[in-house]
Order: C-alpha cells, then sequence, then structure tokens
C-alpha cells in the first residue's frame, strides 16, 4: 500500500477511536462539561493531562526548532519541562483543594471581586486563543502532509474535526479521548525514533544512539557539527550558546507561563481529592518524559539525515517526500545559480532551500526511509497532539464565557441547560476564529505557544502564587498586576511581531530580549506592581486570609482542624 492509504487507514482508525469515546462519554451536566464530574483517577488523569500538555509544539515543533538551532533550541526543552514540575509542586494541589472549575473562577474567589474575575477571563480568553493558533497550525500541517492538499485546506478541515468533538463532549468527553491520544502520539513519536536509532548507530534506545557512534567510528554530534559547519551554520553542538539572555527569558517565561496556562491547571480539578490531584500530577510527568527526552535524539537523527539528503544535490533526483512536502507550500526550492543542484546553506544570499520547521517530525521518518506504514503512524501521532491540546484550550475559552462572564456576572439566573448550550456556541465560534487566524500564524507552532506561554507568565502566574501564599495579597494589586503584566506584552510582542504588523526591528529588542521571552519582564513588572499596590491598600477581608491559610494545611491536621 501507498503511504497515503496507509495513513488513511492509520488515521481513519484514530479517529473513530476518538469519535466514539466522545459519545460514550458525552456530558450531561456542567460539572461534567467542566472538570468531567471530578471523578477521574489519577492514572487516567495523568494520561490526559500529558496529551493536554504535549500539544503540536511539543510534537511536530519542539524537536523541529531544536534539529535547525541545535543547543540554543534546549531553552523550549528546558523550559517546559521545568515548567510542569513547578505546576505540579506550586500550585496543582493547592487549586485542587480551593475547588473551583476554572482559573477566572480562582481568582474571581480569592479576591472576592467580578472586577477580577473579569479581567482574569479576558486575559483566559487571550492566552487560550493564541494557544489553540498554534495547534490549528500544527493540524493544518499534519492534514497538508496526510491528504497531500494545500496547508490552508488543511487548516479548515482540522477545524471541522475539532468543532465535532469539542462541542460535543465537554471535559468528560475530552479527558478519555486525550487517553486515547496520548496512547496513539506516544507510541507514534517513539516507534520512529527506535528504528532511526537502530539504522544510524545500531542502538534501539534513542536517548543513547544520538550520543553514539556511526559506523566508521565518528561520535553522531561530531559528525553533526562537520555537516553544520561545512555549510557555513554554527556548530550544532554551540549554536545559540552565547545569546545567553534569551536562554534565560525564554525558558523563564516557557517555566513561569506553565504554572498560569488555564487549560492545564483545570485538568486537576477532575480528580476526586487532593491526594488524587498531586499523584496525577507524578503520573503525568512521567508519562510527559517519555517524549520530552525523546525529542532532541529527533532532533539530531532528523538535522543530520536532512543535510546528507538535500545538500548539494541535483534536484531532479530528490526522493517523493520532498515533492510531496513542496505540494503543501511547507518546502520551497529556488534554483538561484540554475545548476540543477539544490545548494543549502547559511548564506541566505546563496541558499536556495526553504524548509518550515513544523515539517521535520513528520518528514523525519520519510527521509529516513521507513516503513510505509510507519510514516502514516506519525502523522496520526500529529493529528492527536495537535487535537487533544485544540480540544482541552477550547474548553477553557467556553468555560470562561459561559461560566465566568455568564453565569457569574452577566446572568446569574441562567439556567443549567442554558449554560451548557452557550458553552456550546462558545466552543463553535473559537474554533472558527482559531483555524482562520492559524492560516497566517506569527510564527513556526513552538514560536507561537511560546507567546502564549508568555502571556500566560505575565498575567496568571503572579496572580496565583501570591494568591496561594500571600495572604495580604488584595484585589487592588491582583488587577493592577494582572492588567500591566499582559498589557505591557502584548504590545511588545505586536510591536516586534512584523506578522502581526508591528513596525519594530529585531535590532531594537529592549535588552535583546526577543518576544518568545518578553513574558519573564511582563511577569516581573506584574509582581512588583501587585505588591506594591497591595501594600498601599486595605487588606482583604479576614475570611479571605483564613481561605488562604487554609488552602496551605493539609485535611486532617491540626491546623485544618483549628480553622
Amino acid at each position: 500500500m501507498s503511504v497515503q492509504t496507509w495513513t488513511f487507514v492509520i488515521v481513519g482508525i484514530t479517529f473513530l477511536l476518538y469519535i466514539g469515546v466522545a459519545i460514550w462519554a458525552k456530558a450531561g451536566t456542567t460539572k461534567e462539561f467542566y472538570v468531567a464530574g471530578s471523578g477521574v483517577s489519577p492514572l487516567v488523569n495523568g494520561m490526559a493531562t500529558a496529551a493536554d500538555w504535549m500539544s503540536a509544539a511539543s510534537y511536530l515543533s519542539m524537536a523541529g526548532l531544536i534539529s535547525f538551532m541545535g543547543y540554543g533550541g534546549s531553552q523550549y526543552l528546558m523550559g517546559w519541562t521545568g515548567g510542569y514540575v513547578l505546576l505540579a509542586l506550586l500550585l496543582a494541589p493547592y487549586l485542587r483543594k480551593f475547588g473551583k472549575f476554572t482559573v477566572p473562577d480562582f481568582i474571581g474567589e480569592r479576591y472576592y471581586s467580578n472586577q477580577a474575575r473579569l479581567v482574569a477571563l479576558i486575559c483566559a480568553i487571550f492566552v487560550s486563543f493564541t494557544y489553540v493558533v498554534g495547534q490549528m497550525k500544527g493540524v493544518g500541517v499534519a492534514f497538508a502532509r496526510f491528504l497531500e492538499i494545500p496547508f490552508s485546506y488543511g487548516i479548515l478541515i482540522g477545524i471541522g474535526i475539532v468543532f465535532f468533538y469539542a462541542v460535543l463532549g465537554g471535559m468528560k468527553g475530552i479527558t478519555y479521548t486525550q487517553v486515547a491520544q496520548y496512547c496513539v502520539l506516544i507510541f507514534a513519536f517513539t516507534v520512529p525514533a527506535v528504528f532511526i536509532s537502530l539504522q544510524m548507530v545500531g542502538n534501539p534506545i534513542p536517548q543513547i544512539g544520538m550520543g553514539s557512534t556511526v559506523s566508521d567510528g565518528t561520535y553522531l554530534l561530531d559528525k553533526l557539527n562537520l555537516l553544520s559547519t561545512d555549510l557555513g551554520f554554527a556548530e550544532y553542538t554551540n549554536a545559540g550558546i552565547d545569546d545567553r539572555v534569551n536562554v534565560f527569558f525564554i525558558t523563564a517565561a516557557l517555566m513561569l507561563g506553565t504554572a498560569g496556562l488555564p487549560h492545564v491547571i483545570v485538568r486537576f480539578f477532575t480528580v476526586p481529592k487532593v491526594r488524587d490531584a498531586r499523584k496525577s500530577a507524578g503520573y503525568a510527568l512521567l508519562f510527559i518524559a517519555l517524549l520530552y527526552t525523546t525529542a532532541p535524539a529527533i532532533a539530531v537523527f532528523a538535522r543530520t539525515n536532512l543535510i546528507e539528503t538535500v545538500s548539494d544535490q541535483p534536484y531532479s533526483e530528490m526522493p517523493e517526500w520532498f515533492t510531496k512536502w513542496e505540494e503543501s507550500s511547507l518546502i520551497t526550492f529556488d534554483d538561484k545559480n540554475a545548476d540543477g543542484k539544490i545548494q543549502y546553506v547559511a548564506d541566505a544570499k546563496i541558499n536556495e532551500l526553504t524548509i518550515d520547521r513544523d515539517i521535520m517530525v513528520l518528514a523525519n521518518p520519510e527521509i529516513a526511509q521507513l516503513p510505509k506504514w510507519v510514516i502514516a503512524l506519525v502523522i496520526a501521532g500529529g493529528l492527536a497532539a495537535a487535537l487533544s491540546t485544540a480540544a482541552g484550550l477550547l474548553l477553557v475559552i467556553a468555560s470562561s464565557i459561559s461560566h465566568d462572564l455568564l453565569k457569574n456576572y452577566l446572568k446569574p439566573s441562567i439556567s443549567e441547560k442554558g449554560e451548557l448550550i452557550a458553552a456550546r456556541v462558545a466552543i463553535a465560534v473559537a474554533v472558527v476564529a482559531a483555524g482562520l487566524a492559524g492560516l497566517n500564524p506569527p510564527g513556526f507552532v513552538a514560536q507561537v505557544v511560546a507567546l502564549a506561554f508568555g502571556l500566560a507568565a505575565s498575567s496568571f502566574f503572579p496572580a496565583i502564587i501570591l494568591g496561594i501564599f500571600d495572604k495580604r495579597m488584595n484585589k487592588e494589586g491582583a488587577i493592577s498586576g494582572m492588567l500591566l503584566g499582559i498589557i505591557f506584552t502584548s504590545i511588545y510582542i505586536w510591536y516586534f511581531k512584523p506578522q502581526l504588523g508591528g513596525p519594530g526591528l529585531a535590532e531594537d529588542y529592549w535588552f535583546g530580549i526577543k518576544p518568545e521571552g518578553i513574558g519573564t519582564l511582563g511577569m516581573f513588572i506584574n509582581l512588583i506592581v501587585a505588591l506594591v499596590v497591595s501594600r498601599l491598600t486595605p487588606a482583604p477581608p479576614q475570611s479571605v486570609q483564613e481561605l488562604v491559610e487554609n488552602i496551605r494545611v493539609p485535611r486532617g491536621s491540626t491546623a485544618a482542624i483549628n480553622h
């Protein structure tokens, strides 16, 4: 069978599985729609959290960015991994004990203010929408290769798929669908890595294989360094090492943004008890580690094979995969010197090949000439990763509008049925808008997602962390900090992102900080403003201060009983 036939079979089977699970687990109440009835086991929730967390950015784009950026791409790996640990240790158990459905719910109750709730839900929508745009780009890339159609058509098809099962199932349906998606995506990500590791260095463990020797005794990374420098690129293992400012700021933005991501936080409300929140966080970290430790190896394998396949080779002899990706407009060749050979070099004036970095994971098994079913499996995994996170993000947007804005702000008397209808309408509108925005995203998938993390870091992180650990923090401080943090970060991103129409130039970055890392500075602005304003204004009510102390005390302890 051809690659496309295999893909139709494997993707078709996985989609039938997702749709069947969504129908089986259809939400019938608002609690099931928002938090799956708070009855999900820690193991299942850990797997669903991992799928929710490992988006198209993790599956498709992270290894692709590392394959081109080399060492410099490690900031994405460190930021996202460290961020999840931060979330699991500092936030998840306390938020679960607080017992609210959404982050704006927590902000509104903790800061005893509907104005704080409104600011938080605007931030949640803003962050989630930016994030879901990146997922729709990933869906478009996968469908473009799967159906051999232009990228724009792939996004339109993705809109239809996400629309169906996110609108139908709510959090209950999404949770169990994400368990299936995790199984698909992790199998699809690791199988080709094992195959290629065996093929290149004879070791079946990719994490070890990337540091092993090839057939002539040369270390694989030494070989890749030599290939890179021959083409004018920096050494793979040194690339970006001098840009310490952005390594710090982007890593910190990704870490702190993780701790403020509404669609990840809400997952810890789906388990029955606080203890279960801790357990599911541990399971999720284990499941996430399987992919995150494999990604650098895939990046090394893909980069090496790509350079050896295309550099200075006749264009007419390019393999079928190259032509297929050209048809999707994600690879372009411009024969500047008309010699019929591909000049792939660092010098932009001479370089004739342009490659969208988001295709590297999907193209990797094709470049390595793996079996056709493996190629199809990787495409199915990419779709699972993008769709699982897109669904979680869309649910945050829906709950922010229907629960936080409508139920708790504009129309408290709305019926449960009316709230469910409003949530589904909100998802429908959000998925169409995100899909259209994904046609022209402000960067590669991981870069778009990094912008969302920066927005989350600059808006939510200080409000949540201070809300848990600083009983003196009041509504005036939280609102001031969130507004200034997200406004500053948003303006900076717009100004220095030409895809968004901003006039700024890279040489004018503040302190050399890229837009992907500016959320760290926005977070510091938020934190300082919140602390200063809270100390200059009245303290929170005594009942709120007692609540803050209580959510940090384990149930059953003497302190908890005294409260």
